[in-house]
């Protein structure tokens, strides 16, 4: 594909579809060297939705492409100091493990709205164009695509970039492969002003992250920003229990929860009794470990889209955003050759995020949820298996 260039810099912006933190990381590695991007957005705005909670930024992907987009600074100052600590309780609330935030893990917690914020204010306004639900994707020939969108405009591209999640609408387009239930269904709750509402709460998970697990179930909470806690609970069930969940109606569902913790520490079944909020049930999906594709002219996929994995490895975010800055920088080396850009990203996508599913499988299945837990859980937070991999083990 050769795309329209005047004095060495692309002028046919690129088309992203999704405006998360491997999009915008994207957009703002373009911009930084000069090559236009569209972002189309299906939220109506940037407040459209809460956007989660805490997120460790890892030294080895996450950070590199902040500093790729040139916000690396700006991010030290939205770290949330402390987060890193992290404590592992058994089921009577007795501490195992209690590890203090000393500076030096090398994954520091900020929210993921901040971040978010942060990659938002680095680019033109223009930028995004929100509200821009995708209904339907076609390929035109040449490499070029046509996007239709719910309020009947349509937009035609020579390089379409799926960062549009799970879910993607992108992805048909160069793989025939599904996200699929792992198994596993997190509940999430809150609590908020938890130094004078929920002391016990508070003093229970401390100043960072909290675990506690036995075979197929499990708490974890986070000390997050503004003195809230945010819980997930985790449960090993099928679809079909979960779907018998009425998540409509929040008191039975919390009693529900609640109970296949009956006999558990009153400190820890207290992250769900006395959430907050209305809990929500968000079941766990992931593509096939391993998942690529050939090489489609014209389209390529970044973060989710493209290797969707259960959280057990924490590295969603750090690599959608890394896939992001490397995808940034491969069409910036090479604007005159954006199939051979591609290709390249695409050489060096496939592999890594083939590590990190497996990782996160490995956690999910052997070390967090298995009949040894939380043992196996404590040696990963330990770091007694980094001599399996080339990288700390990170959680």
């Amino acid at each position: 594909m050769t795309n329209k260039m005047i004095s060495g810099k692309m002028t046919t912006p690129v088309t992203i579809v999704g405006a998360g933190l491997g999009g915008l990381t994207l957009a703002r590695v373009l911009h930084v060297h000069g090559i236009p991007a569209t972002i189309y957005e299906a939220e109506s705005s940037v407040e459209a939705r809460a956007q989660g909670g805490q997120l460790d930024i890892h030294e080895y992907n996450g950070q590199l492409a902040l500093k790729a987009a040139g916000l690396f600074d700006e991010f030290l100052g939205l770290i949330h100091q402390g987060g890193q600590a992290t404590r592992v309780l058994d089921t009577h609330g007795k501490v195992l493990l209690d590890k203090s935030d000393d500076g030096n893990g090398g994954r520091p917690e900020v929210l993921r709205g901040d971040l978010r914020r942060l990659l938002l204010d680095s680019l033109p306004p223009e930028t995004i164009q929100w509200g821009k639900k995708l209904v339907a994707v076609a390929a035109l020939g040449d490499g070029r695509h046509k996007l239709t969108f719910s309020d009947g405009s349509t937009v035609c591209t020579e390089l379409l970039v799926g960062a549009d999640g799970a879910w993607s609408k992108i992805r048909p387009l160069v793989s025939g492969a599904k996200p699929e239930y792992v198994g596993t269904t997190y509940i999430e709750t809150y609590l908020y002003d938890t130094e004078e509402r929920h002391p016990t709460a508070a003093k229970t998970v401390g100043g960072g992250s909290c675990y506690a697990f036995v075979q197929g179930k499990g708490i974890l909470a986070h000390r997050e920003a503004g003195d809230i806690i945010h819980t997930y609970i985790a449960l090993n069930r099928t679809a079909e229990w979960i779907a018998s969940i009425d998540s409509t109606d929040a008191t039975a569902t919390t009693a529900r929860i609640a109970a296949e913790f009956d006999g558990w520490a009153p400190e820890l079944t207290a992250l769900i009794t006395d959430c907050d909020t209305a809990p929500v049930l968000r079941p766990i999906y992931a593509l096939p470990i391993g998942h690529l594709w050939d090489r489609v002219p014209g389209v390529t996929l970044l973060g989710d889209a493209a290797h969707l994995m259960s959280p057990f490895a924490g590295e969603g975010a750090n690599l959608a955003m890394f896939d992001g800055a490397e995808l940034g920088k491969a069409i910036a080396a090479r604007p005159d050759n954006i199939e051979a850009a591609l290709s390249a990203y695409e050489m060096a996508l496939f592999p890594r995020s083939e590590a990190a599913a497996a990782e996160a499988h490995q956690n999910h299945e052997l070390f967090c949820f298995d009949d040894r837990a939380p043992l196996g859980l404590i040696d990963i937070l330990n770091g007694s298996l980094e001599e399996k991999n080339d990288r700390p083990v990170q959680f």
